[in-house]
């Protein structure tokens, strides 16, 4: 047995359990860790974001897309702040991920010393385990452990700091073994309740949702649907559960859910929920479902049995993942007392709602987003920001795998263009197109720079339209005409993006956007393109006029 450093068994954990890449904002609280990831460069790929918050946010997209944690590393005090934005929307969205933090020496602990923070405390309540590794020599048991915590039951983050001095310390110990995650399945009697519970329902409808879905799993819930013609919708921002071309795909309940769906789910008799929280977006804050027993017969399958009955009480709770639930369920049959026509009703519906309005804005997005869904690959990768803005990929484009739907499902701003950085570089063959405002943009367009260094080639859609759109709506509604800190002035988004180093276009008309979209598509490398819209046309369904009562 070697004697290796700290920082040296600590990067071979990682090789251990699978890791091959890392997002980071260097510092010098872990500078053994950087050293001993110079000796593997031809197995691990070390990402330098241009800051912490966007390291953590790539960090987080990697984990949705992959399944595997991913690694996010950060220097102590400030570093480590930045980065609990990621952090917190890994833990909102069940997002399998590792953050190690560089800590203070030891010996300086508890005196407040340069950038000293407990770690432990600071991150306890928005993450699934937070500890710190003190002894060198349980380097590799803490690693395991984080790997299987933010693997197993609810994915999640883990944060782990890492005194510098304890990185420094030689030890002889051997590793772990590879860890395996531990996840909760159907059995065949639960699966049996599944479908009795199911039994004679007149208008049922399943709800899909949450983390852990594989494109195995996405198959089997769309087999399992259509054989027995059962609508599905999806919770916010899980859209790509399901093929959206399906048939029994219906819509999604989601910031922008359209109001016919709502008004069905109160007609719903029996709601099968596989995956989803039934959180606060997706029931329009716990008003269209009753609280605690809702007026529907409802089967929750969730992984995490914590979560089954959190909020609402269901006629059948089990504990199982999303992809294993769906995985029992495909070739099972439902005698339901439905017709055909309670789902093609719903259907129906949902395709009207997701055609474009025509209307005279010098820039119709609608029509822009029919151009996007023609040209859009089988397998692209779209990252949602936060904001209004989202709401023209959210309702107008077509999901489903093998393509992806990545967004943060807590609201956080600055988050589509990192994450899609990370999932241009993941696969770089694969396109990753970001939607992010202007507000958005300028949060964390930076990290255009690291696509740059590091060989991305994502496209990233600016909606330009001068103002924190989502909260000047909220505005207008509740305080008409009196804006306040909800108007932005830009700087010149080309300028930037050549700055960069990323290609731009600047789009102001319908005509235009096509034509930039397939350059975008051509060219090697990150593009921009700006697309300068109404601030009028606030969302997709009103406008502020009409917000204001004068339309």
């Amino acid at each position: 047995m070697k004697t290796r450093t700290g920082g040296q068994v600590l990067v071979d954990q990682l090789l251990l359990h699978g890791a091959d890449c890392a997002y980071c904002v260097p510092g010098e609280s872990y500078l053994e860790v950087l050293d001993a990831l110079h000796d593997v460069r031809d197995r691990f790929t070390l990402y330098n974001a241009r800051h912490e918050a966007g390291a953590a946010d790539m960090a987080e997209a990697y984990g949705k897309l992959t399944g595997r944690p991913g690694i996010c590393m950060v220097t102590r005090g400030p570093g480590a702040c930045q980065a609990a934005v990621g952090v917190h929307i890994a833990y909102q969205d069940s997002t399998p991920m590792i953050l190690l933090v560089g800590q203070v020496g030891r010996g300086t602990m508890d005196r407040e010393s340069f950038q000293e923070i407990d770690y432990r405390q600071m991150f306890g309540p928005v993450a699934k385990w937070a500890a710190q590794i003190d002894d060198a020599a349980r380097v590799p048991e803490y690693m395991a452990r984080a790997f299987r915590v933010a693997t197993s039951g609810r994915p999640g983050p883990v944060v782990l700091a890492l005194p510098e001095d304890m990185l420094t310390d030689a030890v002889e110990v051997a590793d772990a073994q590879p860890y395996a995650p531990t996840q909760a399945a159907l059995s065949e009697a639960q699966a049996d309740a599944v479908i009795a519970a199911l039994e004679g329902a007149e208008r049922p409808l399943i709800l899909a949702g949450g983390p852990g879905w594989t494109d195995e799993g996405a198959e089997a819930l769309r087999h399992f649907a259509e054989a027995n013609d059962l609508p599905i919708a999806t919770s916010f921002r899980r859209q790509d559960v399901i093929d959206n071309r399906s048939d029994v795909y219906v819509g999604d309940f989601g910031t922008g859910v359209a109001p016919s769906l709502v008004k069905r789910l109160a007609e719903v008799d029996t709601l099968l929920v596989i995956g989803a929280r039934l959180g606060e977006i997706t029931t329009k804050t716990y008003a269209t479902l009753s609280v605690p027993t809702p007026a529907q017969r409802v089967i929750h399958i969730h992984c995490d049995p914590d979560e089954i009955g959190r909020v609402y009480s269901p006629h059948l709770g089990i504990a199982s993942g999303a992809t294993e639930a769906a995985l029992a369920l495909a070739e099972r049959k439902v005698a339901t007392g439905a017709s055909s026509d309670w789902r093609r009703t719903l259907r129906d519906e949902y395709l009207a709602d997701s055609e474009p309005p025509p209307h005279d804005y010098p820039l119709d997005m609608g029509q822009a987003m029919a151009d996007v869904r023609d040209l859009l690959p089988e397998d692209c990768v779209v990252t949602l920001d936060a904001g209004n803005h989202t709401g023209w990929a959210q309702r107008f484009l077509r999901f489903g795998r093998p393509g992806r739907q990545i967004g943060s499902t807590c609201g956080s701003m600055g988050y589509a263009v990192p994450a899609a950085v990370a999932a241009s570089l993941q696969n770089p063959e694969r396109q990753a197109i970001a939607f992010v405002g202007d507000g958005g943009f300028q949060m964390s367009g930076a990290e255009l720079s690291t696509a740059v260094q590091h060989g991305g080639r994502p496209i990233v859609l600016l909606f330009n339209n001068r103002t924190y759109g989502t909260i000047r709506m909220h505005q207008e509604r509740d305080h008409p005409r009196r804006v306040s800190g909800t108007d932005i002035v830009n700087p010149d988004f080309g300028l930037l993006a050549q700055g960069y180093g990323a290609a731009y276009a600047q789009v102001t008309e319908t005509a235009q956007f096509r034509p930039a979209l397939e350059a975008a598509f051509a060219h090697d490398g990150p593009t921009l393109i700006e697309l300068v819209t109404d601030p009028e046309r606030i969302s997709t369904r009103t406008t502020v006029a009409k917000l204001r009562g004068e339309g």
